[in-house]
């Protein structure tokens, strides 16, 4: 078990808040030294990953990143500088022939915030309510004004969708989110069946700490790349912001056809493109029918393998959870799949409209999705590129994920069956884009240590 040291880590690195409600200011940084002060106020704000009494659960959370852009804004060393990874210091945008964020998703089609290569700074505020959130940003604008530091260029809203007056788990497709986020040793929670590695006997067990925070030991007992010096980069870690907005209208119109025409009925194709029924139950475990009591049960709803269904005829080879996260699928006991996990973080945005009201693409909804990675190369863009947009890995060839792929009406996606006339064989095709991306970047969350070095101008590589 790796002891690390929660009170210097951000909270946001360790933990989802699990807040309804959350605002993503894009800044840009301004004069070097007004920008140090900046950060230099704003330190005592920050959240740390120290846990909470539930007595003393904060109204709101304050996190901050850095482009490097931002870095070279605020002055580091030019040897610190230098020794960050060469995909963090290109940024996501040069990075798009990789990525295949191409044609509809490439950065002409972005928020204008993106296309300026002005955002130095993500400063994410989390709240458990409205007033909580604009209580916070106004204090943060406040600070931005007295400092001179900074800009504020976009602010990104983003809310749990409202069903019942209550915050739940849904996404705007109606999928219930949320599930399987990697337990890594020392994140100082139990590790949850189906989250960390498979064992040889079949346990799961906590991932190492170095898949998601620098200066520790990863999978293959090595210490991820982190910049110099050690300080700067230790308890640390990288995060891929991405915009991504979420065509409704198709989603559905495709569904009610498609759903017409398959023996299981449409609801069991939806489970079928994703790989768990929109209540979350994952197909795997109950193929034929959505079963709250797993969705329930946090020692089951992530707790499954895909061995046992080498051909897909329960959760389809290409259904999206199974190819995001194949676990023992390749084999080996998953032990292929260890090296490329990643932390999600995210909320939606934009207004939900219920299943059956009109609802048009063009409007604004869809989810602001962020990664954790120790290794943005490693563990995201081999993601991305390999099992999102291909699918050779899988033996579908070049067929990209239904949900995420980036589509241009030519796709397929194959549901394999069997002669059971409601799960028989189907094929989809004609797939055009559910999801477009909107923008984004890379980002780097230092520790608190490391804030406080970059503050005060104390950062030295020698």
């Amino acid at each position: 078990m790796s002891n690390i040291d929660v009170s210097d880590i951000q909270g946001f690195s360790l933990k989802g808040y699990n807040f309804p409600r959350a605002r993503y200011l894009l800044l840009e940084l301004l004069h070097p030294e007004a920008a140090r002060a900046f950060v230099e106020r704003l330190l005592p704000d920050v959240t740390t990953g120290e846990r909470w009494d539930i007595d003393k659960k904060p109204m709101s959370t304050v996190n901050l990143a850095f482009t490097y852009k931002g870095l070279v804004r605020l002055q580091l060393p030019r040897a610190s500088l230098l020794s960050f990874p060469i995909e963090f210091q290109q940024g996501m945008k040069a990075r798009g022939d990789i990525l295949y964020d191409t044609g509809k998703n490439g950065p002409e089609h972005w928020d204008s915030v993106w296309q300026e290569d002005q955002v130095h700074a993500w400063l994410a505020v989390n709240a458990r309510t409205a007033e909580a959130l604009e209580e916070r940003c106004t204090a943060i604008g406040q600070l931005m004004t007295e400092t001179a530091g900074a800009r504020l260029l976009q602010a990104q809203d983003a809310c749990a969708i409202y069903l019942n007056d209550k915050p739940s788990t849904k996404e705007h497709f109606g999928y219930t989110d949320g599930f399987g986020n990697p337990d890594f040793q020392g994140a100082e929670r139990e590790c949850v069946p189906g989250q960390g590695k498979l064992t040889p006997d079949g346990r799961w067990e906590a991932l190492a700490t170095g898949e998601f925070l620098l200066g520790y030991a990863d999978e293959a007992g090595e210490l991820p790349v982190a910049p110099i010096p050690h300080l700067l980069g230790r308890n640390g870690t990288f995060m891929v912001y991405r915009k991504l907005h979420q065509n409704v209208a198709t989603f559905r119109g495709y569904l009610d056809e498609k759903g017409e025409l398959y023996g299981g009925g449409k609801e069991k194709l939806a489970a079928k493109f994703v790989g768990r029924w929109r209540d979350g139950t994952p197909i795997e475990l109950s193929p034929d029918e959505p079963n709250p009591g797993i969705v329930a049960d946090q020692n089951r709803n992530t707790n499954f393998t895909y061995g046992g269904d080498p051909a897909g005829v329960r959760c389809p080879v290409g259904a999206h959870v199974r190819r995001v996260h194949p676990r023992d699928a390749f084999g080996f006991n998953g032990g292929l799949v260890n090296r490329r996990r990643i932390m999600r973080r995210g909320l939606p945005y934009g207004e939900y409209v219920p299943e059956g009201q009109p609802v048009r693409d063009e409007d604004e909804r869809g989810i602001i999705f962020m990664a954790l990675n120790a290794s943005i190369f490693r563990q995201f863009e081999f993601v991305q590129q390999q099992w999102v947009e291909y699918g050779n890995d899988s033996h579908l060839g070049n067929d990209k994920d239904l949900l995420a792929g980036n589509h241009d009406g030519t796709g397929k996606f194959m549901v394999q069956g069997t002669t059971d006339p409601n799960n028989p064989p189907f094929l989809c095709g004609g797939l055009p884009s559910f999801v477009e991306l909107r923008g984004g970047d890379y980002f780097f969350i230092p520790s608190l240590t490391a804030l406080a070095m970059i503050a005060t101008g104390t950062v030295d590589p020698r």
